[in-house]
């Protein structure tokens, strides 16, 4: 295969696996608040722990979507980890936005991109690290 060819080649899988992996991110995310918002009804849960929950929610979400995305590539961990965050922000960030019935952008979208690019990249170097080591021992 010519050196082309293989780029090409590498960065469709790159950027399939940087969806997939926004995907999985969002539908745990969904899944999670649903299950979330089902224990706030049924429940007395104090509203100071609303914050905190979704922001474990979010983090859990980034690091399983890059998990899943980084078993296909196994390379270039904080860069496709960063991607994944950030995507599955803006993802998150439209989808939660038509269920609201508004697009409203304010501000904290930014810091919501920020940290949830930092938390990809935090994951996708670990991912990269720990199952890369694995797979070079065998």
């Amino acid at each position: 295969m010519k050196k082309t060819e293989t780029l090409k080649m590498s960065s469709g899988i790159f950027f399939k696996s940087i969806i997939k992996g926004s995907l999985i991110a969002l539908s745990i995310s969904l899944v999670c608040i649903c299950i979330f918002a089902f224990l706030l009804r049924f429940f007395d849960i104090n509203t100071s722990f609303i914050k905190p929950i979704n922001q474990i929610i979010k983090i859990l979400s980034i690091v399983i979507g890059t998990v899943f995305s980084l078993k296909d590539l196994k390379e270039m961990g904080l860069i496709t980890g960063f991607i994944i965050g950030v995507l599955y922000t803006l993802f998150a960030f439209f989808v939660f936005s038509l269920l609201n019935g508004s697009l409203s952008f304010t501000p904290s979208i930014i810091n919501d991109l920020l940290f949830s690019g930092i938390a990809g990249s935090i994951a996708g170097v670990f991912v990269v690290n720990i199952f890369g080591k694995k797979n070079k021992q065998f």
